[in-house]
């Protein structure tokens, strides 16, 4: 029986994107269904209805493509929504509004890809009745019911290829060079980059930080002959003794708003203050976002928009794709939200790194 889905991407953008939604689009097309596309996540579908009908022609090419060819945004929260009203703004629940503009496109399931966030919402629409498919996207790795969410391989490589080219400049100058990398809550991109791009020092959000001992480990480095030091750190990683840094801005709608951003530069300063060598900061920040997607993350997106289109098929609202092993299978999408997949402080890969010689901040 012919259907027609709907699929949005929401949150910050990543590589893979388009590769779910080519899989989503030749998958349903396969099977004799249309595919409309919600552009602008759920922006498209709360303040008027912004959607275009996607079919083979308009996916070709895309598959090595970054971003994402419906755009996104992490602004449009219908939970919490800003509405002028007498001149203020009121933050409102707008879902009733989803709902109601979904309907009138026509479509009977909806795929929502992007990550905690993103399934959040999408979680709470199902409850109100819409059906709803979850795909994981995040660079973090910080969904739990998946072992790994497609964006994150190409995110490790990017920094992976970053601290390659840093090893040069900062052997040839004999400086620590800091490199702040994305992370909010989970220290994944950081942990394995820095792994992979030989660094000294890692620091994660999940274990706060001696900024003696990190001062004492590149002193020793030093004294055994080393003349640089690489230090990767996690943009939520923060002191045993203090708190996250952050930094003000303009917000969407709320004004001034505050940001993670700055860790680097201050552990930077800290190690300045502790040790003779010259320091320099490098933020690779969106950079680890954008470009073209790695094999695996191209296969990855794929095969979970070809199992979300399984799942509409069947009838199984409410879930997420998720990978197990080599297998992709689906979780709720309640169980996939419930908690963040973080870093084990004591886990295999933390003591692996240690024992590698890597100061893991403690």
């Amino acid at each position: 029986m012919s259907k027609t889905v709907a699929i949005l991407t929401g949150g910050g953008d990543c590589p893979g994107l388009n590769a779910v939604i080519r899989g989503v689009v030749r998958s349903a097309n396969q099977k004799g269904w249309r595919v409309l596309g919600i552009e602008d996540g759920f922006d498209g579908i709360i303040e008027g209805i912004k959607v275009r009908e996607l079919n083979r022609k308009s996916v070709s090419g895309i598959l090595q493509r970054g971003g994402t060819i419906l755009g996104t945004s992490n602004r449009g929260n219908p939970l919490n929504y800003p509405v002028e009203k007498d001149g203020e703004i009121h933050w409102l629940d707008v879902s009733d509004k989803v709902i109601e503009n979904f309907n009138q496109i026509g479509a009977e399931a909806l795929i929502a890809v992007g990550g905690d966030g993103t399934l959040k919402i999408a979680q709470h629409l199902y409850e109100l009745g819409l059906n709803v498919i979850g795909i994981p996207k995040t660079i973090d790795n910080d969904l739990k019911s998946t072992d790994v969410t497609f964006g994150y391989n190409t995110a490790v490589g990017v920094v992976t290829e970053a601290l390659d080219r840093l090893h040069t400049t900062a052997e040839s100058h004999h400086r620590v060079m800091v490199v702040e990398v994305m992370g909010r809550n989970a220290g994944w991109i950081a942990l394995e980059s820095g792994i992979a791009g030989g660094a000294d020092v890692i620091l994660l959000p999940e274990i706060p930080y001696s900024i003696g001992h990190v001062c004492a480990a590149i002193d020793k480095r030093r004294e055994r002959g080393g003349k640089f030091s690489i230090v990767v750190v996690a943009e939520g990683a923060f002191p045993a003794d203090g708190e996250v840094v952050v930094k003000v801005g303009k917000g969407e709608s709320k004004g001034e708003v505050e940001r993670l951003g700055g860790i680097g530069q201050y552990v930077a300063d800290q190690i300045s203050a502790c040790t003779a060598m010259e320091v320099r900061t490098v933020v690779l920040g969106h950079l680890q976002r954008g470009g073209s997607p790695s094999p695996f993350d191209r296969i990855l997106g794929s095969r979970f928009g070809v199992k979300a289109v399984d799942l509409i098929e069947q009838g199984q609202f409410g879930e997420m794709v998720s990978l197990r092993g080599r297998a992709v299978i689906s979780t709720t999408i309640a169980d996939a939200v419930g908690a963040l997949n973080l870093v084990d402080p004591e886990g295999e890969l933390v003591v692996a790194a240690e024992k590698l010689g890597i100061m893991v901040g403690r």
